[in-house]
């Protein structure tokens, strides 16, 4: 492949080259009346409502997998920290960090995804950046995501409000994007066709703000679902009971575990949500979650009780055994 094809260091030194990488995949892909590639700056008009603000980073590789890539993962991850909060997503703002010679080919997909991921979630890219960084100094291409939302001023969420006998609800099986990004990568010789649980949780989110006894919601990213429960522990100061036979786990996610010697409950989701609800509105919690494509596998997973700070999982024997905090990365690092 030529270098016409590939990303030089002259595309990030301001010049034509720079400019016309811009136009021609950037703005391309994600262009909406917001986006002004000749400006330093954004104005955004938002309603008299309390605007939600976050940002994150993304350096996962392979940089595509089953089920997604770095791009629609940069998406789902920024506007899933917004839903997660009562937020509903609007406006992102991207920078992409680039290696010299990488494939501009490659480029293409990742931002087509990136733009198809965001239309499908109904946020708009208004701003961005792009640097290139010498060979040898990246990955192949990192990004950076910043997101705004807005929020209604009733909506009060947090892990301050947990209290006592709360329930806790997880949206659908754990591991999925943990174990599809490691078979992906070969590094065992394992294979199989389990693809990613990477997705826009917002509809999850909106279908429980109703809900008067909701008080917290997070999306289990790095260091799964046990990770979670310890936030919450540390918090409330209570322990965090978790049903383990009825937390769902597919068996590809299970099988590999059990060969490789990890944990699910560690394991990174990137399309689930943990929510914490009042014990009357579990029932209709889990209604409304399993009324959701793709939310037929929801469950009733804990309960918060009356103990120590901990995080206690029940097994199918009926024992108890304890999750400690994560300290190490449970696989290589996938994100």
């Amino acid at each position: 492949m030529s270098d016409e094809r590939r990303i030089l260091l002259a595309h990030g030194n301001g010049g034509r080259l720079m400019r016309e990488l811009i136009e021609e995949v950037f703005a391309r892909h994600l262009g909406n009346p917001l986006l002004d590639t000749r400006a330093d700056a954004v104005t955004l008009s938002l309603p008299e409502l309390e605007m939600v603000f976050t940002t994150d980073g993304f350096t996962v590789q392979p940089l595509e997998f089953p089920g997604g890539d770095i791009g629609s993962l940069a998406v789902h991850g920024t506007v899933n920290d917004l839903a997660v909060a009562g937020a509903t997503p609007l406006y992102l703002a991207l920078n992409a960090f680039i290696e010299e010679g990488f494939e501009i080919d490659r480029l293409e997909r990742i931002v087509a995804s990136l733009a198809h991921a965001a239309r499908e979630a109904g946020v708009a890219v208004v701003a961005g950046d792009t640097k290139v960084v010498p060979r040898g100094e990246g990955g192949g291409i990192y990004l950076a995501t910043t997101g705004v939302g807005r929020r209604v001023r009733r909506v009060r969420l947090g892990v301050d409000r947990i209290a006592l006998h709360d329930r806790i609800l997880l949206s659908g099986p754990v591991g999925d994007h943990g174990i599809a990004v490691l078979l992906a990568r070969g590094d065992f010789g394992l294979a199989g066709d389990l693809r990613s649980d990477a997705a826009c949780v917002l509809p999850f989110a909106q279908a429980l703000l109703p809900l008067p006894g909701l008080r917290f919601m997070r999306d289990p990213t790095r260091g799964g679902l046990a990770t979670v429960a310890h936030e919450m522990a540390h918090a409330t100061g209570l322990e965090i009971s978790l049903d383990g036979p009825a937390i769902p786990v597919r068996d590809m996610v299970r099988a590999a575990c059990d060969m490789l010697g990890y944990d699910p409950m560690y394991l990174a989701c990137e399309g689930r949500v943990v929510a914490v609800v009042a014990p009357g509105d579990a029932a209709s919690a889990l209604a409304a979650w399993r009324a959701l494509p793709g939310g037929d596998q929801a469950a009733l997973i804990g309960e918060v009780v009356g103990g120590p700070a901990r995080v206690v999982l029940r097994t199918e024997l009926g024992g108890e055994r304890l999750l400690e905090q994560l300290e190490d990365d449970p696989l290589p690092r996938i994100c």
